[in-house]
């Protein structure tokens, strides 16, 4: 009887961590006939799961959604990340999910082995989250966004650009990308018939999912990085600076999300960087920690001159 039950946690095990098993992989994986196979199926659908099955040589199963959500299984990663990333998501950074994080993030503590408990108690203890460095969205929108991308559904929502104005729009959504600080859509602009990145913070909680469609070839390979150029490219302020580090040690250092990095040799590169203002370009040049050079603009090149100029008064300098 153990040896049975340890079999079926191992089978839905099996079930939760892919959509589709052929009876034959299943047989092999568990070490079983098919007859006991089908035996042990037939038993989880006595407990409530969905089994679906379908007969012929290309035969097999698929775990569907039930009425109720089935107990699920999770190996020592995946609870450890479950755990985690609860946590980050009760601090708030996707808004309306925070008491119901806090409250899963109980349950799974409770029942952790005390290995487990420990390594995420670490963890947790040197994870902080700086007040405010995110955009928080909507725990709705965001899920109704992901579940179109899946479906290939096109969106019509309402949406606000940086300048607040309000517009409707009608995509076909490709993928969402989070940067660390927001979260944006990769979609294609069926009224202007090109793609589009939309910060999701700035989509209208209301979305009306419409009409399958084909999905294009997307604008890049690597949607993080064409996403961080849009996002460079956005604000009024740009400059092309001269760092005097490898490309490799400024990729390392700051996140794509912050600027385009090109590589000249083995001791520089360029960082290709903007700012809503000159002025918190400058600042934000002097916080980077490493020698650079700046030609222009030219007002770049003023504010920076005025902010060394400060810091000297400051540190005492004649």
């Amino acid at each position: 009887m153990l040896e049975t039950s340890a079999r079926l946690l191992r089978l839905l095990s099996l079930f939760q961590g892919r959509k589709y098993w052929s009876g034959t992989d299943l047989a092999d994986r568990l070490e079983v006939t098919s007859r006991t196979l089908r035996r042990d199926v037939d038993k989880l659908r006595t407990l409530g799961y969905p089994i679906h099955s379908t007969s012929g040589v290309e035969g097999g199963y698929q775990l569907g959604a039930g009425s109720t959500m089935p107990p699920l299984l999770l190996d020592d990663q995946e609870a450890v990340a479950v755990a985690l990333g609860l946590q980050c998501a009760a601090t708030g950074a996707i808004e309306g999910v925070e008491e119901a994080s806090v409250r899963a993030l109980a349950k799974i503590e409770q029942i952790l082995p005390p290995r487990l408990g420990r390594r995420v108690a670490a963890l947790q203890a040197v994870i902080v989250t700086l007040a405010g460095g995110q955009s928080s969205v909507n725990a709705r929108t965001l899920s109704t966004i992901a579940a179109a991308c899946r479906d290939q559904e096109t969106l019509r929502f309402r949406y606000r650009d940086h300048a607040g104005v309000a517009s409707a729009r009608s995509v076909e959504p490709h993928r969402l990308v989070n940067t660390g600080r927001r979260w944006y859509l990769v979609a294609w602009d069926t009224d202007r018939e090109d793609w589009r990145t939309f910060r999701v913070d700035r989509i209208q909680p209301r979305l009306i999912n419409g009409t399958p469609f084909t999905p294009r070839e997307p604008p890049a390979r690597d949607l993080a990085a064409y996403v961080a150029r849009g996002v460079w490219y956005a604000p009024p302020c740009r400059a092309r600076i001269k760092l005097f580090a490898a490309a490799e040690v400024a990729a390392e250092r700051w996140p794509p999300s912050s600027g385009l990095i090109e590589p000249i040799d083995k001791q520089s590169c360029f960082f290709e960087v903007g700012s809503s203002s000159f002025e918190s370009l400058a600042a934000y040049l002097a916080s980077l920690e490493v020698d650079f050079e700046v030609t222009e603009p030219p007002e770049l090149v003023d504010h920076v001159r005025r902010l060394a100029s400060r810091l000297s008064r400051a540190a005492g300098a004649p």
